[in-house]
């Protein structure tokens, strides 16, 4: 009976690794027998896949070549007016709001000391003069010194000079316009003890008007004096013309632009200092500019690509671009009227690889 068993395990154990050794041998024939198949139909996928894409026709067409920046509009001139001693407020010659003349009398300041101080000035100046008239007359029979005589001399140009000094304090005590233009709005009132520190309105010149904006540095040499801005200010649709008069020669090393000004006409007064304006200059006509949609252009590190298709196959070129529109940029070399340019699935393309296109414009 026991060696009935052991035979029987005996089987069971051939018959086991039997099995396992005919599972092991399948598999690795499998293996060996599904390799080239599997590469052959990759290699066969691979050389025959198509991508398809859309593609742009180079053509020529008139650009209008011109810059957007936005701009402020400024007071052509514009300063507070404060007075330049202390002193008290005893009348006020303006109305807020109105628009006053170069010279108009402004402000009046309490003046009666300065005045008092002054006719005591010339007391005693004219009584130095009789002084010196009869010490000159001392001096010829040389009844007094030379140096008598001068000190009285002196003492005329002395009292001459604080006249001169107490005038000039005088004429500060009334504040004039220092050129025509509109007040602003009043801070004080008649009877106000006011300092040098103390700004009692502001004058404004609005006609013309100055505007300042910015625009990129690579536009620097492009643009010069005399050019033409064409722009539009908050809550009107009415385009408004103006010419730039100066240009920072320093760019901006922050935003890396160039800030400009240009002369607004302000006839009618329907400009304010302070608008936001949005500045579109004008700088020339290119009659004959090769643009294409943005998104063809691929960026480079030290170049830009595009890709062109070259007798059915993708071919990558490199360009230089000019202007830019909002879908479109100008290509200034790399390219030729009539290449077809690839906008669509550049991210997968490769040199050489065939192309099939989905829409051509």
């Amino acid at each position: 009976m026991a060696i009935t068993k052991k035979t029987v395990r005996s089987i069971i154990l051939l018959v086991v690794a039997g099995i396992v050794i005919f599972l092991v041998y399948k598999k690795i024939a499998g293996n060996k027998t599904g390799e080239p198949t599997a590469g052959a139909a990759g290699a066969k996928g691979g050389g025959a896949k198509v991508l398809l894409t859309d593609a742009w026709v180079v053509k020529t067409s008139r650009l209008d070549q011109s810059i957007e920046a936005s701009g402020t509009l400024q007071s052509n001139e514009e300063v507070e007016v404060k007075p330049e001693i202390n002193g008290r407020i005893i009348h006020l010659y303006f109305k807020e709001g109105t628009s006053v003349k170069k010279g108009d009398l402004l402000v009046k300041l309490y003046d009666e000391d300065l005045k008092a101080q002054l006719q005591k000035l010339k007391l005693q100046q004219q009584l130095a003069k009789t002084t010196l008239e009869r010490q000159e007359n001392l001096l010829k029979i040389n009844g007094i010194s030379q140096q008598d005589v001068d000190v009285t001399r002196n003492q005329v140009s002395a009292y001459g000079a604080d006249m001169d000094y107490t005038q000039t304090q005088l004429q500060k005590t009334e504040l004039r316009a220092p050129f025509s233009g509109k007040l602003g709005l009043r801070n004080v009132s008649e009877g106000a003890i006011v300092s040098s520190a103390t700004i009692l309105t502001t004058l404004q010149q609005i006609d013309p008007l100055k505007m300042d904006f910015a625009v990129a540095e690579k536009y620097r040499n492009a643009i010069k004096n005399g050019d033409q801005v064409n722009f539009y200010v908050a809550g009107d649709t009415k385009e408004y013309k103006g010419s730039i008069y100066a240009i920072d020669p320093k760019i901006d090393l922050t935003t890396r632009t160039v800030k400009l000004r240009a002369i607004v006409p302000n006839n009618n007064g329907v400009l304010f200092p302070g608008s936001f304006a949005k500045v579109k200059i004008i700088l020339k006509d290119l009659p004959d500019a090769m643009m294409i949609p943005s998104q063809a252009v691929i960026p480079g590190t030290r170049d830009k690509k595009v890709i062109v298709a070259d007798k059915g196959t993708a071919k990558f070129v490199i360009v230089e671009t000019g202007l830019r529109t909002e879908s479109s940029v100008q290509i200034t070399s790399g390219l030729q009227p009539g290449d077809t340019v690839i906008t669509t699935g550049i991210l997968q393309l490769k040199p050489g690889m065939p192309l099939k296109y989905n829409k051509i414009q």
